[in-house]
């Protein structure tokens, strides 16, 4: 095997799987289970995997942002879980004291996200949804990546109302509204709010080429199921969508 890559920071592994945190443990010990070795990648993902499809590499954990169907042949996807983004709003704003914005407020206000680089399909997915409301909508680009306080204290210095849209970042439907969070993270007066009806989503998968052996496809399946299993809001959500080996 190539390739994996984990739904954020774009890392990847060659040879067997490329599960972070909990995942991770899962695949080093599937790998070492079928004597396969692990290495892992720096690696950008698009829409449609193409990483994978063009044999560059053999699996990848990403975002879709289509049903895992989709995928062109011969790609095989287990679905891990469907996930939304925090939106970040001034305290000032009357969608702050609701804990909800819907998608046509949020389209009129600035809404720094991104950059689009680090996650082209969920990006331009996205964009797509808020340019059906308002079609003049552009985001802005983070002063700093990977940094939230850096976006929340740019936010919050605008001069007109501005929002942050994290990236995929909750389980859909499960985060607590009206959250600030503790100290010594600043919030710079900023609100995390969630999106009205969930218009905004991507599903976490772990995608191969289903031209790999089978053996090996075999420890990428295991691996995968083994994130979701210990935890209950996560295996509810898990979804086998190749499993005839």
């Amino acid at each position: 095997m190539k390739a994996c890559s984990p739904p954020a920071g774009g890392h990847a592994a060659t040879a067997t799987g490329c599960l972070r945190g909990r995942g991770g443990v899962c695949a080093a010990a599937a790998a070492a289970a079928a004597d396969v070795d692990l290495v892992w990648l720096e690696a950008a993902l698009d829409a449609g995997f193409s990483l994978i499809a063009q044999r560059r590499a053999d699996a990848a954990l990403g975002w879709l942002t289509d049903r895992p169907e989709a995928l062109p042949a011969p790609l095989d996807a287990m679905n891990l879980g469907e996930f939304e983004p925090d939106v970040w709003l001034p305290a000032s704003h009357a969608a702050a004291r609701l804990g909800t914005i819907s998608l046509g407020e949020l389209a009129r206000m600035e809404v720094i996200h991104g950059p689009r680089r680090a996650e082209p399909g969920t990006y331009d997915a996205w964009t797509r949804i808020l340019r059906a409301v308002d079609p003049r909508v552009e985001f802005t680009d983070p002063p700093l990546r990977h940094s939230l306080q850096m976006d929340l204290a740019f936010a919050a210095a605008a001069d007109r109302l501005t929002a942050v849209l994290t990236g995929p970042s909750v389980i859909t439907g499960s985060q607590p509204r009206l959250i600030r969070l503790p100290r010594p993270m600043v919030t710079h007066d900023m609100v995390r709010v969630g999106l009205t009806d969930h218009p905004l989503t991507a599903t976490a998968a772990l995608v191969w080429n289903g031209d790999l052996p089978r053996p090996l496809q075999q420890v990428l399946f295991d691996a995968a199921d083994g994130i979701a299993r210990p935890d209950p809001a996560w295996a509810s959500r898990t979804e086998k969508v190749s499993a005839a080996w």
